[in-house]
């Protein structure tokens, strides 16, 4: 399929032929008729990315910044991989587009394949021949819908949603500051629900073309005793509301809107303007209410709503974004709204190019710009080629999700100059990732169908690094199979998915290496200190400063990431468990009383099988100025001391010994080059398969002795 994307490098627009998008759980596919390109928020977005490095930069401080954390606490190799990961991405554009339904993925009842439907979302609803949208962020229409009308989806939900934020009545008045193409879809639906509409801008033709289609008076914000003539249109009291819907950096239309404004009227923010107004009119003044929109309705940025598909009840509230989508078609469907003078463009996918040229330039007045795709043209879900087919080695290996950590910690260390090493394919949700990755690290093609990868006998050693709750599925497929498995912590979700693990790797006679990326048992300074350890039992402590994470974010979801300890602590306890050379057999666990249940601030006490012990302290409520990570291990006379993986200390007989890196190094790159090494050779698993399950019973056991309050027998 074709997709527009743009690299954030050069800004520069580019139509590629992509791999499908994956249909999962609570999605549906659809074939794309046409989609809007959104001139404010994609222009916006295009212009920053034709500026300079400089440029941009200035454009997004609050990135940079984050730039220069990564920067302090990682170093520059980890940074630069980080930036240009982001640079080099091919960036999908667009969030709302109209088409037909060809396939629909478990969970969804009320959709079927041939319906039309209207998609919004970004990410989602690109401009695409083929997009997934998760059905709570998608409209079915009727059969005979006008699909060019219906690819204003997200913008019309948009303007609704500000609507309802002002609570206007009938017979009542609103004034509209920015009449761009938000700015009319917002004038169209107050002036059909009987209230007086006064629009705003400073752009001439857009005032004339409002005055002529949706506003009962219109000004150019030059234009001389502007507040003296809202005041004349309504008798002296002033409009009942203002919407912005503006994009500027200025603070003349928050404060223009505090003068039109009666008193205790409201003013709703729907577009991107800054809100540092001058205080007199709001509040000495007139006591006006500032309300902010939230985008399409109440459910946007809620992955319960979005992703899972939990709808919020009717009862309690009225309009989410999915019915704010619904209510606009509706007024679309039955002419309620004239939408045909908005569309000023029509461009070919094809042409996609010169429409984003025209925005940027600004050569030509323009309001609603739409994309036309070929409905009758073809398409077939298949694998991308991105190079010739070459020569297999002892190790075939493909990756399944290629996000954030696998492109700066397991991609860049694969070995790149070994014949016996060859990179055959890549699959990511996303097929603009699976093409740029697959081209970044020479793979040879990409896909989004599980197929490829799994029932491909070329195929031998299959890394996995999507989210959690996926890990157990494809490690059993890649068993299945018979190919050499590496695994993302953590290896599973739940006791049940660790037996099916373990029964179907007896059942495999060991022929299958399965490896989970512990990677700190590698890391220099860790090989180092074991050198110096004694024989068992050693007593250890392991401190993690781990900081917060929001609630909504996926880890944090049980069912998707499996929350922190699960999550991430079993890190920490694979590491103890190397540094002892023994299993962990009892657990007890306290964690600080949270009201949402995160258990991400806890102390672990351990005793393994050898008689050591280790106590593992994981905080989320501490600076993220002090370093994450802190060992100490203790045994026959001797200290170790192991500060953030960037100093070791030795404490003996004699003068301490000090070793300090110049950057962090968690051993990541040891690890991957180690499971490489190991395969091509043969020899026994990097990991003794008896200490990754017994570590992530381990964190199991975590959990249950936070909940009983009781020590947990392994």
């Amino acid at each position: 399929m074709q997709q527009i994307t743009q690299q954030l490098t050069s800004g520069e627009i580019v139509i590629q032929e992509l791999p499908w998008p994956q249909v999962g759980s609570g999605m549906v596919l659809v074939r794309n008729h046409y989609s809007l390109i959104s001139a404010g928020t994609e222009g916006a977005t295009a212009k920053t990315a034709r500026k300079s490095l400089i440029g941009k930069a200035k454009e997004r401080p609050q990135q940079v910044k984050q730039v220069l954390d990564v920067l302090k606490k990682q170093g520059p190799v980890q940074t630069y991989r980080a930036v240009m990961k982001k640079l080099d991405a091919y960036s999908p554009v667009g969030y709302s587009s109209a088409g037909e339904v060809i396939e629909v993925g478990p969970q969804v009842h009320d959709i079927t394949v041939g319906d039309k439907v209207a998609c919004a979302g970004v990410g989602y609803a690109n401009h695409a021949e083929i997009v997934c949208v998760p059905r709570n962020l998608s409209v079915k229409l009727s059969e005979d819908a006008n699909l060019k009308k219906a690819s204003y989806n997200t913008l019309g939900a948009i303007a609704l949603q500000g609507i309802r934020q002002a609570e206007l009545r009938l017979g009542e008045s609103c004034a509209v500051i920015g009449l761009g193409l938000l700015g009319q879809l917002t004038c169209l639906m107050l002036r059909a629900s009987g209230v007086r509409v006064f629009g705003i801008d400073i752009d001439e033709h857009a005032v004339e073309i409002a005055t002529q289609h949706c506003c009962d008076a219109a000004w150019v914000r030059q234009s001389p005793g502007l507040a003296a003539k809202v005041a004349h249109h309504t008798n002296g009291v002033g409009v009942d509301a203002v919407i912005l819907t503006a994009g500027t950096s200025a603070i003349d239309p928050i404060n223009l809107a505090g003068e039109l404004a009666r008193k205790r009227g409201k003013v709703v923010v729907v577009g991107a303007i800054p809100t540092g107004f001058d205080r007199e009119p709001y509040w000495y003044r007139k006591e006006l209410e500032l309300r902010m929109s939230c985008s399409y309705g109440p459910g946007r940025y809620d992955p319960e709503y979005e992703e899972k598909g939990v709808d919020y009840p009717t009862a309690y509230v009225r309009w989410t974004e999915n019915r704010n989508m619904q209510a606009f078609q509706d007024l679309v469907f039955h002419n309620r709204i004239d939408l045909d003078y908005l569309t000023t463009h029509e461009f070919r996918l094809e042409e996609a190019s010169q429409a984003y040229d025209l925005i940027v330039n600004r050569s030509e007045p323009f309001l609603g710009i739409v994309l036309a795709y070929n409905a009758q043209k073809t398409l077939k879900r298949r694998r991308l080629e991105i190079r010739p087919v070459q020569a297999p080695g002892r190790v075939n290996l493909a990756f399944v999700g290629a996000g954030s950590y696998a492109q700066q910690n397991l991609l860049p260390n694969i070995p790149k100059d070994d014949n016996d090493v060859s990179c055959l394919g890549i699959m990511t949700h996303s097929g603009t990732t699976s093409k740029r990755v697959a081209e970044k690290y020479r793979f040879q093609f990409c896909t989004s169908d599980p197929k490829d990868i799994f029932e491909n006998d070329s195929i031998n050693t299959v890394f996995v690094a999507t989210r959690h709750d996926s890990h157990m599925s494809y490690v059993k497929r890649g068993l299945k199979a018979g190919k050499h498995v590496f695994v993302e912590k953590p290896l599973c979700l739940s006791e049940e998915e660790l037996c099916e693990i373990e029964d179907l790797h007896d059942k495999s006679n060991f022929h299958s290496q399965l490896m989970v990326g512990f990677n700190r048992r590698f890391a220099p300074h860790a090989v180092e200190l074991k050198k110096h350890l004694g024989d068992a039992p050693i007593s250890m402590l392991y401190r993690i400063n781990a900081g917060p994470i929001p609630r909504a974010n996926w880890v944090q979801d049980n069912n998707i990431g499996g929350g922190r300890i699960i999550g991430e602590a079993c890190h920490f306890i694979d590491f103890l468990t190397w540094l002892c050379g023994a299993v962990p057999k009892y657990v007890h666990a306290v964690a600080l009383p949270d009201p949402d249940g995160l258990n991400d601030t806890v102390s672990i006490n351990l005793q393994f099988a050898n008689g050591s012990i280790g106590s593992l302290v994981y905080f989320s409520n501490g600076s993220k100025e002090m370093p994450k990570e802190y060992v100490e291990v203790y045994n026959a006379g001797n200290i170790g001391i192991i500060r953030d993986f960037k100093v070791l200390e030795i404490y003996s007989t004699g003068r301490p010994r000090r070793k300090k890196s110049l950057v962090q190094n968690k051993g990541q790159a040891d690890m991957v080059k180690a499971f490489i090494r190991n395969i091509k050779e043969g020899g026994t698993p990097l990991i003794p398969t008896e200490e990754l399950f017994a570590v992530t019973r381990a964190t199991f056991a975590i959990l249950e002795s936070i909940k009983t309050r009781q020590a947990i027998s392994l």
